[in-house]
């Protein structure tokens, strides 16, 4: 018997050709999507993250702040619940008034620093959010600032936001930054009679190691 005539081989076949027919409907009904195209040197990810619009309620804030300071003001990032800016030291004390008076950001939760040895700087944070306002909960604006390694001096902030007592304290230890103002420049978390460099300045390498 040849193949042809085979029941078994035109059943394949048949199966086969139906197949093909419903691969074929199947591909005619998947559009042609261009590949994504970024910018020679980035990725289309990075691409599309640069692109992308802040979140509305989020630049109304850095808005409000960048239409009353003007260039005082330097918008680092806008992300939703997460906003950061930049000002000079002259400037933090009258900046973060406005930012608790007006915007409603009531307290500081934390006070984190910086060292970046190759530019002579140490950079200082305020991660301020609100108690007060609900539409603000969950919200932290980050308030930084920088100063010179040599003469580590920033304004405190404690006459603004009390809870910034331990934390500026907490920095003045481990950072060596003097903040004027401030009613304890003193160690807590260091021994009295401690006698090397701040332990987070990038320099400071523990004895034996």
């Amino acid at each position: 018997m040849s193949q042809g005539s085979d029941p078994a081989s035109k059943a394949r076949n048949s199966s086969g050709n139906k197949k093909d027919a419903s691969q074929s409907q199947a591909d005619s009904k998947v559009p042609d999507v261009p590949a994504p195209v970024s910018k020679p040197g980035t990725s289309v990810k990075d691409a599309s993250k640069k692109d992308a619009e802040p979140p509305a309620f989020e630049k109304g804030i850095i808005d409000k702040v960048v239409n009353e300071f003007g260039d005082k003001v330097n918008v680092l990032y806008i992300k939703p619940l997460r906003m950061k800016i930049a000002v000079d030291p002259a400037d933090i004390v009258e900046i973060a008034a406005h930012i608790r008076n007006a915007l409603g950001f009531d307290h500081a939760e934390s006070v984190a620093g910086t060292d970046y040895p190759k530019e002579n700087q140490i950079e200082v944070i305020y991660h301020l959010g609100s108690y007060g306002v609900p539409e603000l909960e969950g919200h932290i604006m980050s308030l930084s600032t920088r100063t010179s390694r040599d003469e580590a001096t920033l304004p405190s902030l404690i006459n603004i936001f009390r809870s910034v007592e331990y934390h500026e304290r907490e920095t003045f230890e481990m950072l060596g930054i003097f903040f004027e103002g401030h009613p304890r420049n003193d160690r807590f978390l260091l021994p009295e009679d401690w006698a090397d460099i701040p332990p987070l300045r990038k320099e400071f390498r523990i004895k034996g190691r």
